[in-house]
């Protein structure tokens, strides 16, 4: 399994206004808006998510990371006896992803895209 990316997930109370700044300030542009999560990053390819309430689980993420092989990550996770907090899913807008939290209390996403 290969990690292909990671990216900061940020709760935030007011996403059109935490858009804003982030776009604004840091000069960050917007590369995915599914209305709840909106996705920001520059040319050289650093991201960061901004999102309100999670679309599918009963959670928001810290933090995501992106692997070639999501089953293969999600095997690691029950072997390892992390909590499952959202179970291995393929979500309507083309990623299979799954959450567990670490031993600081963290949630981590790790997904793939279809």
């Amino acid at each position: 399994m290969q990690i292909e990316r990671i990216v900061p997930d940020l709760t935030v109370s007011d996403l059109p206004g935490a858009v804003r700044q982030h776009t604004e300030i840091l000069g960050l542009e917007v590369v995915m808006d599914h209305g709840w999560i909106v996705t920001l990053a520059d040319d050289a390819g650093h991201h960061l998510s901004l999102m309100s309430s999670d679309a599918t689980a009963v959670v928001n993420p810290d933090v995501s990371v992106f692997v070639d092989d999501v089953k293969t990550a999600y095997d690691a996770a029950v072997s390892a006896g992390v909590e499952i907090v959202h179970p291995l899913s393929h979500e309507e807008w083309g990623v299979t992803r799954f959450f567990y939290r670490d031993s600081s209390g963290r949630v981590v996403n790790v997904g793939t895209h279809a």
